[in-house]
């Protein structure tokens, strides 16, 4: 399933991405991934998470070991298909204009192997400048930008529903904007 925004009034239309889960399964080698990778979109990046198949475990295996199994197959996945991730990630960037990230799912174990680390400007008030300052002071953050980021993920962590919901709303009036006559 792909999280995508592509409505924005100051950017141009970006290629939809409604394919590219099913184009990446198929440049993909037959029996290295277990399934149509898992992707999350936005106007930036496409992290391309791809299903590995779960290892066999001994009945008596904790649940540490699994862990370390899963991660052991993601490593190994992750090291064997590095020239075609590569290569991949260039017709990626051509074909949808976007960078593409890497990471593997086995069993319960998701890692991600890169994130583009995307700089935004953002005009903040005195107040909301505190705010930062606070956080950088106190030792939660390392800098106003890292303070920034931190309240980003606090925000998510507690509108998760929120969220979700716009999104949807979003992806309606997408589709409602492209059954529409042509501007």
């Amino acid at each position: 399933m792909a999280h995508e925004n592509t409505a924005s009034w100051h950017y141009g239309p970006l290629p939809a991405t409604d394919d590219a889960a099913a184009w990446i399964y198929g440049i993909i080698p037959d029996g290295w991934i277990a399934g149509l990778p898992e992707l999350t979109v936005d106007r930036d990046e496409m992290i391309i998470v791809c299903p590995l198949p779960a290892p066999e475990h001994p009945g008596d295996a904790t649940d540490s070991d699994r862990a370390a199994t899963e991660e052991g197959r993601i490593s190994r996945f992750r090291e064997a298909t590095r020239d075609l991730r590569v290569q991949v990630a260039q017709q990626v960037q051509y074909r949808y204009q976007r960078q593409a990230s890497w990471g593997a799912r086995c069993g319960g174990t998701t890692m991600v192997f890169t994130h583009q680390s995307v700089p935004v400007t953002a005009r903040l008030r005195q107040p909301e400048r505190l705010v930062l300052d606070t956080l950088v002071g106190s030792g939660v953050a390392s800098s106003r930008s890292d303070a920034l980021a931190w309240c980003v993920r606090l925000v998510e962590q507690h509108a998760e529903d929120w969220f979700a919901e716009l999104r949807d709303a979003m992806t309606s009036v997408d589709e409602l904007r492209r059954r529409g006559p042509g501007v």
